[in-house]
């Protein structure tokens, strides 16, 4: 769509636009929406997706658990559990969308996935 970037690769595309990738977009999207989901914020019943894990609460005691199953492994309540555990107790522990949002952004920065 932009001439002048059409032969570079895909990274130096993002680079020169400023943008993510599309997986670090996708990841935070769906994190936002479990923490909406976990938090209320959306008339969701959490249960129906998740269960909060009570053992190998090392970063923070909202865990999820993830089932051994492999007919739903690519299905959202299954995909975002790694990503969602692997947050830090400040992200996860946020009391609005807008700070949860600010602290991800931050954290995946951090974590050079952003």
């Amino acid at each position: 769509m932009i001439p002048s970037i059409t032969k570079l690769t895909y990274h130096d595309r993002l680079q020169r636009l400023q943008l993510t990738t599309l997986e670090s977009r996708r990841v935070r999207g769906d994190l936002i929406e479990v923490f909406k989901i976990i938090n209320g914020f959306e008339d969701v019943n959490y249960k129906d997706y998740f269960v909060v894990s009570n053992t190998g609460l090392r970063l923070h005691e909202f865990k999820l658990f993830k089932g051994n199953t492999t007919i739903r492994k690519n299905s959202f309540s299954q995909r975002v559990i790694d990503h969602w555990n692997n947050l830090s107790y400040d992200v996860v522990a946020c009391t609005s969308v807008l700070q949860f949002k600010k602290r991800l952004d931050i954290f995946m920065k951090d974590r050079g996935f952003i």
